[in-house]
């Protein structure tokens, strides 16, 4: 009698089994719930980004689920990079944005990245970024020539934050001065301590949250931008020298666009790896579909946020592409930069 009923028991799982693996997207997502994280602290435009998505993409994915922002603060968002590789349910119902440069980490061999970032099922960003330099009013640097002369002390949030990294990479290639203060949580923190005189300036800050954040500084000149770093010049900045145009050699500029590249992905939203493919494809055109919602567009207006959208597909070859290209003696030499 108990082998029969075991039988019964094994034989529903198992006939249970295809229809499981046959449930639509809309089916699984109906009544649930997805919890999207910011690698970084409240208040900084990863944060915002994030919130701001939240409260628009559960329309456009299939079943409707509701969105619920979260933060997971740690290392320039390596601590939230860590966890949805590892620990983060592989289901769909977990994503996430993290410090772009994080993705770039096991190429460079940076400690502490226990993941691949190839596998992660990226989703897409809200914006093709430029970023600048820029210091203190008090500090006496408005051109980036006085940095061969003279140290700034720039605001970072850790190994993986674009404002820890670019300034070392500058530093390598153009021979400037500036050394990093490490161990911020987020932007704002760096914010209040320039105004506080803990630091001079910031390096690797994004144009876009530049202007959603700190808006009077630009207005009061409160701060002077000396370069801009990025593959492209942003239009706003046409009077601000950008960081490729300052490349001696081809290796020069060769480093350059492996840091720089991460630019195009500002603020990447990525799943973990493992989640099935249809629902990776509902997320990824969610995505798309929110960035033209006219609603999100309006709101993204009124943060002051840019909105230049990147696919998910484009962000997963651009990350490809840099592993595949990247010699290990080029990987070297940047990673000794950064140390």
């Amino acid at each position: 009698m108990i082998k029969q009923v075991l039988a019964a028991a094994l034989s529903g799982l198992f006939s249970a089994a295809p229809a499981l693996s046959q449930q639509s997207v809309a089916d699984f997502y109906r009544g649930r719930s997805i919890d999207v994280y910011s690698g970084l602290s409240a208040g900084g435009v990863y944060d915002i980004s994030m919130r701001l998505l939240s409260r628009h993409m559960g329309k456009y994915i299939p079943g409707n689920p509701s969105l619920v922002p979260r933060n997971m603060e740690g290392a320039a968002g390596l601590r939230l990079a860590n966890w949805l590789y590892q620990l983060a349910p592989k289901d769909g119902t977990a994503f996430g944005t993290f410090a772009r440069g994080s993705s770039f980490d096991t190429l460079l061999g940076v400690p502490g990245a226990l993941f691949d970032a190839a596998s992660f099922n990226w989703i897409g960003s809200t914006n093709d970024e430029v970023s600048i330099c820029a210091a203190w009013h008090t500090s006496g640097v408005t051109k980036i020539e006085q940095l061969r002369d003279r140290e700034l002390i720039v605001g970072s949030t850790g190994g993986s934050g674009d404002d820890e990294q670019f300034p070392k990479i500058v530093n390598g290639v153009l021979g400037t001065k500036m050394r990093t203060v490490s161990g911020y949580p987020g932007g704002n923190e760096i914010k209040m301590a320039m105004e506080r005189g803990e630091v001079n300036g910031r390096c690797g800050w994004s144009w876009s949250s530049v202007k959603a954040t700190q808006g009077q500084w630009l207005k009061d000149k409160t701060i002077s931008i000396f370069v801009q770093l990025s593959l492209r010049k942003h239009p706003d900045l046409p009077d601000v020298p950008m960081v490729m145009d300052l490349a001696k050699t081809d290796e020069d500029r060769q480093i350059f666009k492996v840091i720089f590249a991460r630019q195009v992905m500002a603020w990447p939203f990525t799943a973990p790896p493992g989640v099935p493919a249809d629902r990776v494809a509902a997320l990824r055109k969610a995505f798309d579909d929110t960035t033209r919602d006219k609603d999100f567009l309006a709101e993204a207006e009124k943060l002051s946020l840019e909105i230049t959208p990147v696919s998910g597909e484009r962000i997963q070859n651009l990350i490809g592409e840099i592993y595949r290209t990247t010699s290990p003696e080029l990987a070297k030499k940047i990673a000794a930069m950064l140390k």
